[in-house]
């Protein structure tokens, strides 16, 4: 995932989506998608179809997420045979890697886990319709064709169930003007999991995004110990799937 750089060619849909305003490119991610920003309060996420993730599937999992924690409000989506797209309402707030925050990794690394825990702690997992267990993701990765080794076909036993995000990279996380979590965003692998599939992941990221030495902090912000064990399976799963 990443901020576009240079010149990019705006697909004919977005433009379409567009509807007349002005479209600029903010966020590009691993499956060859874009989301292009609007002057007008819209964003509009564009990728080509694939076997992850779906703009109805995520549409409707930001409309269950809607009245527990604050995420886009989706304004349409669709697809075709070869591409989908989905139009949200612009949120408040910036991207824990924009980069006024990429500067202040301290409080970002602190939103974001502190974010994390509400999000867990707001979401109902008996309501949740959606699975992101480890069985579900293996079952998903085979029919993408991805075969992992046996060692990941038995997860450490769960230490609590929580809706996960799915996706609790730093990137998906906004922060206010004061340096607080105000929202989340890209939740289209949303499901119920065990909490270490989200943590382990956001932990990692704050490498990816700040550079080493900030995953304690993200324990700390979160308010659990690290554990080794749950950290190495969660984040094999993540790198083989």
């Amino acid at each position: 995932m990443s901020i576009p750089s240079g010149e990019l060619l705006v697909p004919d849909r977005v433009r379409v989506l567009a509807r007349g305003a002005a479209v600029f490119a903010v966020w590009r991610n691993e499956l060859g998608g874009t989301t292009f920003r609007t002057d007008d309060g819209r964003f509009i996420k564009h990728q080509p179809r694939n076997a992850e993730t779906s703009a109805a599937g995520e549409a409707e999992r930001l409309t269950w997420a809607a009245p527990h924690v604050q995420v886009p409000r989706v304004i349409e989506w669709g697809a075709d045979d070869s591409e989908e797209w989905m139009v949200t309402a612009a949120l408040p707030g910036t991207s824990a890697v924009g980069s006024r925050w990429s500067a202040d990794p301290a409080v970002a690394v602190r939103a974001v886990g502190e974010g994390l825990r509400a999000l867990h702690d707001s979401l109902p997992v008996d309501d949740c319709p959606f699975d992101w267990s480890v069985p579900a993701r293996i079952d998903k990765a085979g029919r993408r064709g991805i075969r992992l080794p046996p060692e990941l076909h038995t997860p450490p036993p769960i230490d609590r169930l929580v809706v996960c995000h799915g996706d609790a990279c730093c990137p998906n996380t906004l922060l206010d003007d004061d340096g607080r979590w105000v929202a989340h965003v890209d939740l289209g692998s949303l499901g119920v999991a065990d909490r270490w599939a989200d943590i382990a992941v956001a932990a990692m990221s704050t490498t990816w995004n700040y550079g080493p030495g900030w995953e304690d902090a993200l324990y700390e912000a979160y308010g659990i110990e690290p554990d080794a064990e749950r950290i190495a399976y969660y984040r094999a799963l993540w790198n083989g799937t």
